[in-house]
């Protein structure tokens, strides 16, 4: 790397004592010594600089050397400076000496300097040296780098704004950014070891150039620095200099526009809900919007299936702080609202920031918000999805939901938030608010103060809080500007919640309607961190702004909107102070309250320093120049003012608080603390005790510049204001933000250039990205050094440390990843990490977004009149001051081009394109304290004229320049493309406006085109700039241009604006290479926010020197004298141009619209380039034909070399009128003919063009059945077969099928290629019995060829594609992974004999890979495992148009869209559709002349046709067309009800066919199942739509959508789509052939066609096409089952691997069926629904094709389910009795299949069960509808009594049975219950003992069987409820006995409903206490004696017994003791 490195060690002799400082310039960038304190006759400095240099040291070159005395107040004294001509350094290397300087006279003073000077080339000429040798400067001076604390320090840098070159921590010294601000911090210290230098050549070289040098080098070709900005290439991207700031081009603000929305919300079921036999609704909520489903009954599990829409026109803020909320409500009817089961809340926000924009098939988590004690209430399984303007959704493809329903795994929340989410609290503290605007009229406060006697301020100001869809408010402060509330309000909310933003707005209470002060939203991502060593939310006590409209009180406030925080604010509305904290609940504990209402309650104040020390700053700005004012307003004099907060606002700022009545000083008109006043130091308090603040320039009159702008004549007077203010000092937030700022506009602007290299495809665009990565390395780690020194400030609030710790792990994990990154940065690897980049420069930006604010943001008004007219915002961050350089605002003290723009609304559309004036604006910001460097920035060679002649220490109130430039200005405009079209012929009459400080030229203007070519020079004379002359060489004002569209009457319409920067030649510098004369540049020209086209042109700005003009290069004249006066861009800037043929088909004219109201008779086609071009020939009629008579014309053009420059091609259509008039019908623009550019074939590839083919995974659709098939793996197997021949195999195999593909490549391209195709009948029979896989389509019993049809073929076909879906999702996360195994391993350093090893896994996860690629594929080996499936033949389903898979079949003939009409003000030409008249359909081939004489020479070449040989003729031919509509999904509802009655209408040319009989009643994923034949003539009905209708009693029918379809595209296209090729060739069946040509046919045809050898038939079932030989079977059966010889199996086989033949090969269209989304012309952009269908086409001049394959829906096939409940065991036993109070139940079971109403059954009721044991011998009989295919049963009803007519429901197939409790007077009581799915439920158990809960609990783990398989089942099932705690408990079991039937079948054998004939149950065998027991008293005693009692009374007996024996044995014992005793 080259470098100057200088080490700078004393100077002596030095006059008297004092500190100095020493200033060392090289190149234009100087660079600070540390101050030497108090020294005497020497300064030991002892300091080494260094300046890398990007290229060599000139032998001219000079150092400078300044010694100064230096002062902490006074500006510092030169001593003397010393000079020296680099010549000897540049050839030795190295030199040391000590010279004496020079003061300002040029005389020779004593003091001398001793330095040592040393420069290392690139090639190490320059003498070696190490580093080491003086670069350890000693390391005493660690202290010395303090941060801008309030030490000695902060006055220190002095200069042009640099910061001084003090060493950091000894060795490193500190640099700035020199020349042009582009590349990175340089790599400091010791240079890399030996070790690495290997790599050298790849590494970056961080270099810092000046402009000059870096085209030098780029021309020169030596090594192409990564981290140099294409900055010329970008227009304007970089700080060309420190002192001027890159402007922003977009103008308009986005924010605040209304946009479209469509929320569709589809509810899909509910589980688990909570609550006894319930009712269930749910309803959908959105924002205010509410929507019901119906209500299913007695369920706990309801399905619903329901899709709402909701469509919303509002801007995108509002639209995603909207919230979604899902309740479920229990038993609501007409009368009464219900009571609610749970919620569910998100916002749209949310769902919006999701992958595809939505939630597909997930399980919502019901909360109870009146008791959050309470666990989950039950789940919702919904889709949600979000639909703005312009993205279109991928539905994942509906079709039968097979898998298991993983409730927990599927829930709905976003990424990353864990399921069990906790309740939490959310305090939001509201402490108090100044500065607020008046919100009355004084008239009010008069009449106040007459009746009250007092001044009162004039707002009620209270805060709104809204945070999830509640709302809570503080109290109201009556009257004050400066109200104080401390009071906080409490949410409670699920944690994390699913809302981002909570929204805090003041608003002033008001009698009649209460407006908005202001709003400020707080993002809860930005005041919280997730991560593990993350910290819940938490913000302040920190004052937040609030800005809004201006301030001044008008009754209709028409920038309201501003204030609710919609748009940009355009002024400062007041301040508050906030905070925000959460705690999360332990629901646990008992006293917490449980509802989730809003709670209001006061806090404690909190101290004045909390929120930072009040510090004064200083704000100054400079205005250089206002140029560009609008014309409206530059009659009346004009000024401009600025302010910060409320300061400098003199109009209407101030609201004066009455109640604080303030000390003022004598003439301060701002507001301020007592305390400041009294804390200021008494220093300063002198020096400013007169510094007025000065806000706005004094008025001027402006001056006109041309007839749109005017400008203010500040030439040598530049006014200034400032303005003191006081603020918290909170700069370090500020700082923090800025460091990252700075690191993200860096990386970005390297992205950009990395970016660019790629579009115009430029060398080494890696080593850009490289060397942006390293930049980006380099800053963050610098980052972590600086943000670690952060101290603890008063103020620093918890947020502030979270987020500081936060911030430098995120920076150091960036910047590690970064380092990884960049060491993978390959040539085919750029683009993706590209992608990881920018994922880099959004989480920057994200981190750099500061949620606490400090100082409010800086505005500046124009005034004129003392009215507001435009304003510009300028971030306060952006212009603050520090003194270290990463902390500085990117426009501190640099001169910045501001562009005003109207407020609020007012700017929206063709306002906001314009500007209202444009400023060069100086402005810097800072404390009071460090303010002596505020002028540093500025242009050199003012003076300063202070307001009043006294004090030295005031800011100046004008800057006189005394140095004047003068520059001569030549602005190159060569040629502009793709401008908007501004005219309603839709053409533009363009020409461009220059404006280059405050003159201004104009190009000519070109008529009626969207791509003009002026090719002129503009001269600028006499450009005065001030300043030195240095300074603008590095740094020159921007160049304004903007683009017009001339009108005829009226002022002329703005199509454009772009900004550019100019070479610049000083007069002492030769005008010649390397930057002399400049190069052609693209700029994009922008309206608004919205790209409107790119400029090619050049600028230059020359110094006109001491001799006047004749020294600048000279001018050629005009050398068109047609052209007069107009200068042509000089040669040596033009591009260089040849000689082109460009060849034009002409096919055809379609769909062209009437042109004023006159349909279009003779039209022609124009086609232009470059000023030459070529007519087609007149259609003669074109109603009768549309077609070209003369296919291709040519014409030949000058072109330039350089493809990037071509210029665009223009289509233009005319129609002949009568009298020779031409009108315009429309234009299109070709904006790069790259595409169409031919390159002539390269032989040495011609052959195996398809071998990269295979590679690429094309082998789509080789066989049409479902197996599992590997990748193509290329094995080395070699077969013996003739050199250049292929053979592909398809005969049979065994049974289990694993497709073995195999291609063999060598150099002698032969590939074999094995397909396994197989028709064997023998292998199907031993298919079928093999079991298959659940969730097959077919069951075994149905797989016989009779029972399949077109449907099983298509489910077959869902099958496999949602397979491959997972296989690719599979194989991404695979590869996802290798990535990450790599990252690692680079990480870790692979030692090599890891690597093979690890190298044989990437191969194998390679091939997984590649198989994933192919449509039809599994992992390899899953075929063993999955029983195979039945074997069925599948077509494709494309999950998209089939164009689109096909590139549009554009692959010879191309549709141009002609527009004609102005193009719409809207962001993303969104209603460019409106504007299209017409196609023009044909095509272009361009090419340099003269042409190989190859081509020519081919047979059959037609010279006629050009490059367009063998292209079809065009005349009219007849075509029958045949189209297929399967089933419509999603449609959007047209009904009121939520639904809509589908029916399908068919337009092609003139015929239409509406099949309104046909409509299917609400639905909105109707099954179709149509096919229409419609006869057709292209080319003049060529344009097919598809349009579904909604079906009305009354009224006329709505469109719901429609799809558009170009047959005739297809119909020509060589991919054949006429009508797709099937995988197998079958003669009869569901199968059949559908193309009257035969395969055979249809391949001899393209043989021919394709000039190929072909087709030879062979034995053995063989067939070669050229040299490749496929195999395949040779026999087919016919109806009657008799086999034949056919080739049709070998050519189909050919036809399925057609794009594996070399020149001609493409893919064929396969048989398929494609889903296209449906339209609504009037809800543009957004999908209405999607329609599955496909078209065929039949030339009539062939024979007819069959008659249409039979695709009617599948009628549901019926079934009978009979269940017999037998008996049931251990039922809870709810009654008790009256007399005996026992607990007994009145059981009887109830069951239902289709749902309550429509079929429940009951058995009889076993009475007075005492046990729990019912017997019932009870049968129920469900007759019903199933559809096998999507397992669901189909039920017909009329929804109410109102209906029309039946509506079809599909629900699963479920069978619920009941145990209840029979009462007599009460309702009946629920006991408990089972859901049993029919498809897939758990096998009963063989015992009452054996049956328990566990069936239903682990249903996942256990087997489940299929009623539909096993016919016939018998067992015990449990009976389920929930108990209080929500826990589920066993209450009862059932032994039932299931029996499916066919509908045949039960009519054979009939069965009688309960215990009827025929084929009764016998009676149940009942105890008899069922009876009452009144009937029989005695029987029921004995009962009760003998079951109940019995045990008790043996008991009693026993003790009875005990009880008398002690009693008489008490009773005898004295008598026998006494005879004892006495002997007795």
């Amino acid at each position: 790397m080259m470098s100057l490195v200088v080490h700078l060690k004393t100077a002596a002799h030095l006059r008297g004592k004092g500190d100095r400082i020493a200033k060392v310039t090289f190149r234009g960038l100087p660079l600070y010594s540390r101050i030497a304190e108090n020294c005497g006759e020497v300064a030991h400095f002892n300091e080494t600089f260094r300046w890398p240099i990007a290229s060599r040291l000139d032998q001219n070159e000079m150092l400078e050397v300044q010694v100064y005395n230096y002062s902490k107040v006074f500006t510092n004294r030169l001593v003397g400076t010393f000079c020296m001509v680099l010549q000897k350094v540049a050839e030795e290397g190295h030199l040391e000496l000590t010279d004496t300087l020079i003061d300002d006279n040029n005389m020779s003073i004593k003091t001398s300097v001793t330095i040592d000077i040393r420069y290392q080339p690139m090639d190490g000429t320059g003498g070696m040296w190490s580093d080491g040798e003086f670069l350890d400067v000693p390391d005493d001076r660690d202290g010395m780098f303090a941060f801008e604390t309030d030490s000695l320090l902060s006055g220190q840098s002095h200069g042009s704004g640099t910061s001084p070159g003090r060493s950091l921590q000894g060795s490193i010294p500190t640099f700035r950014k020199a020349g042009r601000g582009v590349f990175s911090a340089m790599k400091l210290g010791k240079t890399k070891c030996s070790k690495d230098d290997h790599k050298r050549g790849d590494e970056p070289a961080v270099l810092e150039m000046e402009d000059l040098d870096k085209k030098a080098m780029r021309l020169a070709g030596m090594l192409e620095p990564d981290t140099i900005s294409l900055a010329s290439v970008t227009a304007v991207t970089t700080n060309v200099s420190n002192k001027r700031s890159k402007p922003d081009i977009k103008m308009e603000p986005s924010s605040g526009r209304p946009v479209d929305y469509q929320i569709s919300i589809t509810v899909i079921e509910a589980r688990q809900l909570i609550g006894l036999n319930m009712d269930p609704v749910v309803c959908v909520e959105v924002g205010d919007d509410k929507k019901y489903t119906s209500m299913k009954e007695s369920t706990n599990c309801p399905y619903y299936n329901e899709y709402f829409v909701f469509d919303f026109h509002v801007p995108p803020d509002v639209m995603f702080d909207k919230i979604i909320k899902l309740s479920v409500i229990h038993s609501k009817n007409l009368l009464r609202s219900g009571t609610l089961v749970g919620t569910f809340k998100m916002d749209v926000g949310t769902v919006y920031s999701q992958p595809e924009h939505q939630f597909y098939h997930k399980w919502a988590v019901l909360s109870d918000p009146d008791d959050i004690t309470a666990g989950c209430k039950g789940y919702v399984k919904c889709d949600i999805a979000v639909v703005g303007k312009g993205d279109n959704i991928k539905t994942p493809h509906k079709a039968n939901e097979t898998d298991e329903d993983d409730i927990e795994g599927n829930l709905l929340l976003p990424e990353g938030i864990p399921a069990e989410r906790q309740w939490a609290r959310f305090y939001v503290k509201i402490h108090r608010a100044e500065g607020l605007p008046k919100m009355n009229t004084s008239i009010m406060a008069n009449v106040k103060k007459a009746f009250i006697g007092e001044n009162r301020d004039l707002v009620d100001p209270y805060v709104q809080v809204q945070f999830s869809g509640q709302k809570g408010k503080t109290s109201v402060q009556k009257s004050s500007y400066e109200p104080i509330w401390n009071e906080q309000v409490i949410f409670t909310e699920l944690f994390p919640p699913l809302c981002k933003r909570i929204k805090v707005q003041i608003r002033d209470s008001d009698k009649v309607n209460d407006v908005a002060i202001g709003t400020h939203f707080v993002d809860l991502r930005k005041i919280s961190n997730d991560g593990d060593k993350g910290f819940l939310p938490t913000l302040g006590p920190a004052w937040v702004n609030m800005y809004g409209s201006t301030r001044q009180y008008t009754l209709m406030d028409e920038h309201q909107d501003l204030n609710d925080g919609l748009g940009e604010g355009v002024s400062f509305r007041a301040r508050l102070l906030i905070s925000v904290a959460v705690e999360i609940l332990d629901t646990t504990s008992p006293e917490i309250i449980c509802s989730t209402d809003v709670q209001v309650e006061p806090v404690s104040n909190i101290s004045e320093s909390a929120t930072g020390k009040m510090e004064e700053f200083f704000l100054f700005g400079s205005f250089l120049e206002a140029t560009m004012i609008d014309r409206k307003i530059g009659d009346k004099p004009i000024s401009f003012e600025i302010t910060i907060g409320n300061y400098g606002n003199h109009i209407d700022g101030v609201s004066k608080s009455s109640s604080v009545k303030k000390k003022k000083k004598e003439d301060e008109n701002q507001e301020e603390e007592n305390e400041l006043i009294q804390n200021s130091s008494e220093d300063e308090a002198d020096e400013d005790a007169d510094l007025t603040s000065v806000s706005s320039t004094p008025p001027m009159k402006p001056f006109i510049t041309d007839r749109n702008y005017f400008h203010l004549p500040y030439f040598e007077k530049k006014p200034c204001v400032y303005i003191k203010s006081w603020w918290q000092d909170q700069r370090r937030r500020l700082y923090n933000s800025n460091m990252m700022d700075k690191i993200a506009d860096k990386l970005e602007e390297g992205l950009n250039d990395v970016q660019e290299i790629i579009k115009t495809e430029k060398a080494f665009p890696e080593r850009r990205l490289r060397g942006a990565l390293e930049e980006l390395t380099i800053g963050c780690s610098r980052y972590v050094t600086l943000a670690n020194k952060d101290v603890n400030l008063a103020g620093r609030t918890k947020l502030d440390r979270e987020r500081l710790k936060s911030c430098m792990r995120e920076m150091d994990s960036m910047g590690q990843q970064a380092k990884q990154i960049r060491t993978q940065v390959k040539k085919n690897t750029v683009k993706e990490k590209l992608k990881l980049a920018q994922n880099f420069l959004q989480r920057l930006r994200f981190l750099a977004d500061e949620p606490q604010h400090s100082i409010p943001d800086v505005f500046i008004w124009m005034m004129s009149n003392n009215k507001r007219i435009a304003y510009a915002r300028i971030p306060s961050k952006d212009i603050l001051f520090s003194v270290v350089d990463e902390e500085t605002g990117k426009d501190c003290g640099k001169v910045k081009a501001v562009f005003l723009k109207l407020p609020g609304k007012k700017g929206f559309g063709p306002a906001g394109w314009t500007v209202q004036a444009k400023l060069e604006l100086y402005l810097w910001l800072g404390l009071n304290k460090s303010r002596k460097d505020f002028l540093n920035g500025l242009p050199n060679g003012f003076e300063e004229i202070r307001a009043t002649k006294t004090g030295h220490g005031l800011p100046p109130v004008t800057l006189v320049y005394d140095m004047k430039q003068v520059f001569q200005l030549r602005a190159h405009m060569y040629q502009a493309r793709s401008l908007f079209a501004a005219d309603s012929s839709g053409l533009s009459d363009p020409f461009a406006r220059v404006f280059f400080s405050s003159q201004s030229q104009v190009t000519e203007v070109l008529n009626e085109t969207l791509c003009p070519t002026w090719d002129q020079l503009l001269v600028f004379d006499d450009v005065e700039l001030f300043g030195e002359a240095t300074e603008l060489r590095d740094d020159p004002p921007i160049i304004v241009v903007e683009f017009y569209d001339q009108d005829t009457v009226g002022k002329a319409e703005f199509i454009g604006r772009t900004f550019a920067k100019p070479t610049i030649k000083m007069c002492d510098e030769p005008y010649g290479p390397p930057r002399f004369p400049p190069q052609l540049e693209y700029y994009q020209i922008y309206r608004g926010n919205s790209i409107a086209g790119e400029l090619l042109a050049a600028f230059e700005l020359l110094q006109v020197g001491p001799g006047g003009r004749a020294d600048l290069p000279p001018l050629e004249g005009p050398t068109d004298s047609e052209r007069g006066p107009i200068l042509p861009v000089p040669l040596g800037i033009r591009p260089v141009l040849s000689r082109y043929r460009i060849e034009v088909l002409f096919w055809g004219l379609r769909d062209l619209k009437r042109i004023n109201l006159a349909q279009v008779d003779r039209p022609r086609v124009d086609i232009e380039c470059a000023g030459r071009g070529v007519q087609s020939v007149l259609i003669q009629n074109y109603k009768k034909n549309p077609n070209f008579s003369t296919l291709v014309k040519w014409f030949e053009v000058d072109l330039p070399e350089n493809e990037l420059l071509h210029p665009p091609l223009n289509i233009r259509v005319v129609d002949c009128r009568a009298f020779g008039r031409y009108i315009l019908v429309g234009s299109h623009a070709v904006s790069t003919l790259r595409h169409f550019i031919y390159s002539p074939p390269d032989k040495s590839c011609n052959n195996w063009a398809s071998a990269a083919k295979l590679m690429n995974g094309y082998m789509v659709l080789t066989n049409g059945c479902s197996q599992a098939r590997s990748s193509p793996s290329f094995s080395s197997r070699t077969f013996s077969r003739p050199a250049g021949d292929i053979s592909v195999n398809l005969e049979a195999e065994p049974p289990i099928r694993k497709m073995d593909t195999v291609v063999k490549l060598d150099a002698m391209s032969d590939a074999v290629v094995k397909v396994d195709m197989n028709e064997d009948e023998s292998d199907k029979e031993k298919k079928k019995k093999k079991k298959k896989k659940k969730g097959g389509v077919e069951e075994e019993e149905e797989t016989d060829e009779r029972v399949l049809d077109w449907w099983s073929k298509y489910f077959a076909s869902i099958e496999t594609l949602k397979e491959n879906l997972r296989s690719q999702e599979a194989a991404q996360a695979e590869a996802e992974e290798r990535e990450d195994l790599e990252i690692a391993a680079e990480a870790a350093e692979i030692r090599p004999d890891d690597l093979h090893l690890k190298g044989s896994k990437m191969r194998e996860r390679f091939k997984e890979k590649k198989s994933s690629k192919q449509k039809r594929s599994h992992a390899a080996d899953s075929s063993e495992k999955r029983p195979p499936k039945a074997r069925v033949d599948e077509l494709v389903v494309y999950n998209k148009e089939l164009e689109s898979e096909y590139g549009n079949f554009e692959d010879w003939l191309h549709t141009f869209n002609l527009y004609r009409g102005k193009a719409g003000d809207d962001d993303e030409h969104a209603l460019d559709d409106d504007r299209i008249v017409g196609r023009f359909k044909g095509s272009l081939c361009m090419y340099k002349v003269p042409l190989s004489q190859e081509i020519t020479r081919e047979t059959g070449y037609d010279p006629n046709m050009g490059m367009f040989q063998s292209i079809p003729h065009n005349d009219p031919i007849h075509v029958l067309v045949r189209v297929y509509v399967v089933r419509a999904t999603d449609l959007h509802p047209a009904d009121i009800n939520g639904k809509a009655d589908p029916y399908i209408a068919i337009k092609l040319g003139k015929s239409e066919i509406k099949d309104k009989e046909n409509y299917i009643s609400k639905q909105l994923n109707p099954v179709f199942g149509k096919s229409f034949d419609i006869e057709a003539t292209f080319p003049m009905e060529s344009m097919l739509t598809v349009s579904v209708y909604d079906w009305d009693l009354v009224g006329t029918d709505d469109l719901i959508g429609e799809t558009k379809i170009d047959l005739e595209n297809r119909f020509y296209s060589k991919f054949r789509a006429t009508c797709g090729i099937a995988s197998n060739y079958s003669m009869h069946g569901y199968n059949i052939w559908r193309d009257p040509m035969k395969p055979s046919q249809i391949l001899a045809k393209l043989c021919k066609e394709g000039k190929i050898d072909g087709p030879h038939y062979g034995p053995g079932g063989k067939v070669k096409v050229a040299n490749r030989i496929f195999t395949g079977p040779t026999e087919i059966e016919d109806e009657n089952g008799l086999k034949k010889q056919t080739e049709e199996h070998l050519a189909l086989s050919v036809l399925n691997h057609w794009e594996e033949i070399p020149r001609v090969g493409c893919k064929l269209v396969p048989e398929h069926v494609e889903t296209r989304p449906l339209l609504n012309p009037d809800k543009p952009g957004i999908e209405q629904g999607r329609l599955e269908m496909w078209v065929d086409m039949f030339p009539m001049d062939m024979p007819a094709p069959g008659p249409a394959i039979d695709t009617s829906p599948r009628k549901p096939k019926r079934y009978e389910l009979r269940v017999i409940i037998w008996n049931t065991d251990e039922v809870i036993l709810e009654d008790d009795d009256y007399f005996t109070g026992e607990k007994s139940s009145d059981i009887f079971v109830r069951g239902w299949l289709k749902g309550q109403q429509e079929d429940k059954q009951d058995t009889d009721v076993h009475y007075h069960s005492l046990t729990g044991e019912g017997n019932f011998n009870w049968r129920f009989v469900f007759p019903f509808d199933y559809l096998v295919a999507e397992e669901k049963i189909v039920i017909s009803k009329k929804e109410s009594m109102f209906s029309w007519d039946e509506t079809e429901y599909k629900i699963p197939a479920r069978l619920t049975m009941q145990v209840w409790d029979a009462d007599h007077f009460s309702a009946d009581d629920f006991l408990g219950a089972i859901e049993l799915d029919l498809n897939r439920f758990p096998r009963g158990a063989k015992t009452a003992k054996q049956c328990n809960l566990d069936m239903i609990r682990n249903e996942q783990e256990l087997p489940t069987i299929s009623i539909f398989k096993q016919k016939r089942v018998k067992g015990w099932w449990p009976f389920v409820a929930r108990d209080e705690n929500d826990e589920m408990e066993l209450t009862g079991k059932v032994e039932a006995e299931l029996h499916l039937v066919t509908a045949e079948e039960a009519e054979k054998s009939p069965v009688g409903l309960g215990r009827n004939e025929p084929d009764p149950l016998e009676k149940p065998n009942r105890p008899d206490t069922t009876f009452l027991w009144f009937l029989s008293p005695l029987k029921a005693i004995r009962y009760l004696v003998c079951n109940r009692y019995k045990w008790l009374i043996i008991k009693i007996v026993l003790a009875l017994l005990l009880l008398i024996m002690i009693g008489l044995f008490l009773y005898s014992m004295p008598g026998y003791l006494v005879k004892k005793l006495l002997g007795a």
